[in-house]
């Protein structure tokens, strides 16, 4: 539980107008560029000024029951967050599960910034709601949903979480080759790489991976009509993987390509890339630990949750 003590910290990030500023200097030249590619700039500029709108607002709320901080996310991967910080992610959902994983123990809430433009599954909150949130948060009256978070531990110390999954593979468009434990199953397989999924994140990379797959088995005359997807809970004690593309070969198999990780089973993945592997979570390819050949990656539950105010 925060402590009114202490201070609020906002993750806040840049607007695409501010990051085509940013590319091209000038707003004025960023607009010529983008126009001419037939872009509308004006929906880059309502966008950005509906953002700068909220984020004002949600600021002057913070201030009126704690100190603030504002952190934009690219600096999350460095920042130190206090125990007893509240830590509020004005949207959109990447920045609530970009925040997330940094987390140890913080409660986290979610604004949507926009609501007529995002849907925001993870942003409960409009800027509005926060000044009546932040009173509930200190009074204890705000439930709390707990998030499994996923973890690969390396054999080499560094660990890496993600919130909603974690990519194991080759960094460019190659095979990745490794081997792959879980229980008494042994496999060296060849694939483009694997995917590891929470059960907030079952609703994204991995439903595209079984909504693949099965549309392919039915095209090749499988009967799919009784399959049912259905994601995790977002609390769930074991993480979901699928291998993608997996190509059988006289040295690699290919028949342990989907199935569950736990505290209790662990899949365990030796990497036999000379060069180009990685682990990176939740679609940050740019924070992500190097996976060549010699280095085990251990991957389970993670021992921490994500706190989420409702």
């Amino acid at each position: 539980m925060p402590g009114a003590e202490h201070k609020t910290v906002l993750i806040t990030r840049r607007t695409r107008l501010e990051e085509l500023v940013a590319r091209f200097h000038t707003a004025a030249q960023a607009k010529f560029y983008e126009e001419h590619l037939g872009a509308d700039f004006g929906d880059y500029e309502r966008e950005h000024q509906a953002y700068i709108v909220a984020r004002n607002s949600v600021a002057e709320a913070i201030e009126r029951v704690s100190r603030l901080q504002v952190i934009e996310r690219s600096f999350l991967p460095t920042f130190l967050f206090g125990p007893q910080d509240l830590v509020v992610a004005l949207g959109q959902d990447g920045v609530v599960a970009n925040t997330l994983k940094y987390l140890n123990g913080q409660y986290l809430v979610g604004v949507n910034p926009d609501p007529k433009r995002y849907d925001g599954v993870l942003l409960p909150f409009q800027a509005g709601d926060l000044g009546k949130v932040l009173e509930d948060i200190w009074r204890a009256r705000r439930p709390v949903k707990r998030v499994t978070m996923a973890q690969a531990t390396l054999s080499d110390g560094q660990v890496l979480c993600a919130v909603n999954d974690l990519f194991i593979g080759p960094r460019t468009h190659t095979s990745a080759r490794y081997e792959m434990t879980l229980g008494k199953i042994h496999e060296s397989q060849s694939s483009s790489g694997i995917i590891v999924s929470t059960g907030l994140g079952s609703t994204a990379w991995l439903k595209s991976i079984v909504t693949g797959s099965s549309q392919i088995a039915a095209i090749f005359g499988a009967n799919t009509q009784g399959l049912h997807y259905e994601p995790l809970p977002w609390d769930a004690a074991y993480l979901q993987f699928a291998v993608r593309e997996p190509f059988p070969s006289v040295a690699t198999q290919a028949t342990l390509v989907c199935g569950q990780a736990r505290r209790e089973s662990p899949l365990v993945i030796r990497s036999l890339m000379p060069e180009n592997g990685v682990i990176f979570s939740d679609g940050i390819e740019s924070d992500f630990l190097e996976f060549n050949s010699g280095v085990t990656a251990t991957v389970t539950v993670a021992e921490r949750v994500g706190l989420l105010v409702q």
